[in-house]
């Protein structure tokens, strides 16, 4: 089998409602640029990154796809996926102007898509071609409720139907307004609306400084918060590992972290207690599972950043040990042959074979923005 063909695309689907807003951006699409890479056999994989729906950065990420790595794939064994990551990410001239950023969610398409192929020329789901427990249960919280511009009433009734009537096991808001007091009663008002024994996560997007930080942390503790999800800037190592010396709240984190390297440089400070990493960031499925051994090794769980890419975080959870949980949003459900699907509390193990990533082609056409 060779590679024959790779197939650019960029899809923009909207979100919920008219928009969601966190601490530090306002989105009304997500982006979805990605690539379908075709074999010889007539075999094609589905791969693709998050973003949040700029065509003008989408552009780019597809220009390096079709520009930069396609020429080095034509005519190569598909199935060689992780000599052909290497080959990608060291490729001297793509190093040269970025290890990180573009070039990373270009290769995280092209990886995914190279997965996806892979497990459907082997006729099986993704986790089952990683070994994965037919028998794990992954459990489910939701994060498309907490959003920032969501009103408290907003807020707490879809924190509680969320619970009641969709059955997840936990919730996550966003804090990171300009009035922590209004962020931490929030937090309380849904804490009340939800129980005491339902899963609460807590999310900046990197907003606080050190002293917000930790007067947060005084109440999130009392509110039994299970995290708070960067809570400072990104690339703050220094700052997050003395706040996880400080806080009796977890720390979690990884969206923003696009390769082993820095992930283990967080682990290593003890900066982290949740690892988030994001398959879409990260160059894809072939970094992620080398993040998800480092964890484990670390003894320390994985919490996968899904933005909306649930589909190919949940065939990785299902065979990777350190990985029991799972966010949910559904923005892009709809675009699927084989959406991720979650009953009482737990997603749904995929059968069909592949990543469960094969776009239905009305969404292809609808959303399509190329």
């Amino acid at each position: 089998m060779k590679i024959e063909s790779l197939n650019p695309f960029i899809l923009h689907v909207p979100v919920t409602g008219d928009g969601i807003a966190d601490s530090t951006h306002q989105i009304t699409h997500w982006g979805a640029p990605g690539v379908v890479i075709r074999a010889d056999d007539g075999l094609c994989g589905y791969g693709y990154t998050g973003t949040h729906g700029h065509l003008a950065t989408d552009r780019l990420i597809v220009d390096c796809v079709a520009g930069a790595y396609a020429p080095l794939l034509i005519g190569e064994d598909p199935s060689d996926v992780e000599g052909l990551w290497s080959m990608l990410c060291h490729h001297p001239p793509i190093q040269w102007v970025g290890r990180c950023g573009i070039t990373h969610l270009a290769l995280s398409a092209v990886d995914i898509a190279l997965w996806d192929l892979k497990a459907k020329a082997a006729g099986v789901p993704l986790w089952r071609l990683l070994r994965g427990d037919p028998e794990k249960r992954v459990e489910a919280y939701n994060t498309d409720g907490g959003w920032l511009n969501w009103s408290l009433e907003r807020l707490v009734e879809d924190a509680r139907c969320y619970v009641e009537d969709k059955k997840f096991r936990g919730v996550k808001i966003k804090v990171g307004s300009d009035d922590l007091d209004r962020d931490l009663d929030r937090v309380e008002a849904v804490r009340r609306a939800i129980g005491p024994r339902t899963k609460l996560m807590v999310d900046a997007n990197g907003k606080w400084d050190m002293a917000t930080a930790l007067r947060a942390d005084r109440r999130l503790r009392q509110l039994d918060v299970y995290w708070m999800e960067e809570p400072l800037w990104y690339d703050d190592l220094g700052g997050h590992a003395k706040l996880a010396q400080e806080t009796r709240t977890p720390i979690a984190l990884g969206e923003q972290l696009y390769g082993l390297d820095h992930f283990r440089s967080f682990i290593d400070a003890g900066a982290v207690w949740f690892v988030q990493p994001d398959v879409v960031r990260l160059g894809g499925i072939t970094e992620w599972r080398r993040v998800a051994h480092l964890a484990l090794e670390r003894g320390l769980p994985i919490a996968p950043h899904v933005g909306d890419m649930m589909q190919v975080h949940l065939h990785l959870a299902i065979a990777h040990g350190s990985c029991d949980i799972l966010e949910h949003v559904p923005w892009m459900r709809g675009c699927f042959e084989e959406p991720a699907t979650v009953e009482e509390g737990y997603f749904v193990i995929p059968e069909k074979p592949g990543a469960s990533t094969i776009l239905r082609e009305d969404a292809m056409e609808e959303f399509n923005v190329l």
